[in-house]
């Protein structure tokens, strides 16, 4: 897979190693000469443009991509890149980076952004996680299907805990995607019983949220 990414600070960089690391083909692109150290990523193309300019992005080949991360420090120009990503070069999955949260409501597919990451709201997401078993988490949102990444810590005394996750009445539309468990990924397993303390990630649409947090935490229905 072809993956371009505009911006080479430290985000973008890091996404890249990661995606070198599975075996896909990258493109760093940047407009600051300075952020060009091909020697940090020697795996990757690199680029000195303008992912804002139609005329970088032609240079860039970006018909040939098969996803375009827009991972720069500025809101504006992650929303721009996206947008002539999508609609001048038909690339068929684009990723943006939100540095504001004021600005999330931007990150649409009107702007051509396919999934929109919110740094600030994993990260307080994070802090919540972290004192917070029972309730449900947000992540981030996938906003071409409506769906949320959400997660749950699955509290002591939850009814589900020793069920099998095939057993478990899960609400319409949601799906268990993966369970974290003592430090490992666990792919979902019908016949496997939930444990207390399990990390269930999920992706549910946004009304669904209220019933599945009912349904596996007690305290929810109060």
């Amino acid at each position: 897979m072809r993956v371009a990414i505009a911006g080479a600070g430290a985000v973008g960089r890091s996404i890249a190693r990661e995606l070198i690391g599975n075996g896909h083909d990258v493109l760093l692109v940047d407009k600051d000469p300075d952020s060009i150290r091909p020697e940090r990523v020697p795996n990757a193309e690199w680029l000195l443009a303008d992912s804002c300019e139609l005329s970088s992005l032609e240079e860039a080949r970006f018909e040939h991509c098969d996803v375009v991360i827009a991972a720069t420090g500025d809101d504006k120009v992650n929303l721009v890149t996206s947008l002539l990503a999508k609609t001048e070069f038909g690339v068929p999955r684009t990723v943006a980076r939100i540095n504001h949260p004021n600005n999330e409501w931007l990150f649409t597919e009107a702007w051509g952004v396919d999934v929109s990451v919110s740094t600030p709201r994993i990260m307080s997401a994070l802090v919540e996680e972290a004192v917070s078993v029972g309730d449900l988490v947000r992540l981030f949102t996938f906003r071409k299907g409506n769906a949320n990444l959400v997660e749950m810590v699955l509290p002591a005394d939850s009814p589900h805990v020793g069920v099998p996750s095939g057993n478990v009445p899960w609400p319409a539309n949601c799906a268990l995607v993966t369970i974290l468990r003592d430090g490992q990924v666990y792919a979902p397993d019908a016949e496997q019983p939930l444990e207390s303390g399990d990390e269930l990630l999920f992706v549910v649409p946004a009304e669904v949220e209220e019933e599945l947090e009912k349904l596996l935490s007690p305290r929810s229905h109060g």
